[in-house]
């Protein structure tokens, strides 16, 4: 072992005690899934924090996966704003994807890598009670404001983590697919990213990780060095309103707002196709993509008070 490892052993170690016996909700996207070697890598980063004592919960997307299969059956996808519309053919592909192939191939990855993983959808235990959305205005990246019916989705109306608390408990990994059910028991699908921060909210989670194909927030998307490394809640909605924050980052935006007003002490935006962008994230202070937290946290950060991640 290298003068280099045993220094990286030592600076993670005070993280390690830190995080020990604390609740992690990650959610994975599906474009990171679809990536070559990228669910693997991510399973061993997973396997490593399971190992650690650290309570996670996965939350995985699925879009990239629905739309091919869409397209395949003669369905074009169509998705405003960074939300999909899901007529009801759609959502029969997202039961059959999302909920199967692609959460069936990423527990299976986890199983392998000793992790004692268990995958569900927010249906099961009654963990999501949605309610389906009314056609609504938006703001298409780009346009005017327009009315949209997103069909088969739903916003949610209610959560019951006594499942997850369980398993959790009992030192499993959950593995949640985005649908939930209405009050009739009537499925719907739901934003992935939504479902994240709302189980980060009601597990009083230590931290929300966002993992997509992307560094975290760009001020241009076409920009990787222009990464924003810390922002505050105040510093997001500015730059949700003047336009900076666009397509699939901005559900992810919002879902971190709600995360941190719901008392979710720090929410993270990174590149989950980057090799050890968890690790990095967590055990290091300098980070590799956006940490979000409420304005109480950045002023406790900036005085030196709190470590970096």
């Amino acid at each position: 072992m290298n003068a280099d490892t045993i220094r990286a052993l030592r600076g993670a170690l005070g993280y390690s005690r830190q995080y020990r016996g604390r609740t992690f909700v990650v959610k994975v996207g599906g474009e990171v899934l679809a990536r070559e070697g990228a669910a693997e890598r991510l399973a061993e980063q997973l396997a490593l924090l399971d190992s650690l004592s650290i309570r996670l919960v996965v939350v995985h997307g699925g879009g990239p996966q629905v739309s091919a299969w869409s397209r395949r059956l003669g369905i074009e996808p169509r998705v405003v704003a960074g939300r999909r519309v899901t007529p009801p053919e759609v959502l029969e592909v997202s039961k059959m994807v999302a909920a199967g192939s692609v959460r069936v191939d990423l527990v299976a990855l986890l199983v392998r890598h000793g992790v004692r993983a268990v995958g569900l959808t927010g249906i099961d235990g009654g963990l999501l009670v949605l309610r389906r959305r009314p056609p609504v205005r938006v703001r298409p990246d780009g346009g005017g404001e327009m009315e949209v019916d997103f069909g088969e989705v739903g916003d949610v109306d209610g959560c019951d983590p006594a499942l997850l608390s369980t398993l959790l408990d009992a030192g499993c990994v959950p593995v949640v697919s985005p649908l939930g059910a209405d009050a009739t028991g009537r499925p719907l699908n739901v934003n992935a990213d939504t479902v994240a921060e709302t189980l980060a909210v009601a597990l009083g989670a230590e931290k929300l990780l966002f993992l997509s194909t992307v560094p975290g927030l760009l001020r241009d998307p076409d920009d990787p060095s222009t990464l924003v490394p810390f922002a505050t809640p105040a510093e997001l909605a500015e730059m949700l309103e003047d336009g900076t924050v666009t397509g699939g980052m901005r559900p992810k935006v919002e879902a971190c707002l709600r995360a941190v007003a719901g008392g979710v002490r720090r929410t993270h935006l990174l590149d989950g196709t980057r090799p050890d962008a968890l690790l990095e994230e967590l055990f290091t202070g300098a980070g590799c993509g956006t940490m979000i937290v409420g304005r109480r946290e950045a002023d406790e950060y900036a005085a030196g008070e709190l470590s970096g991640a």
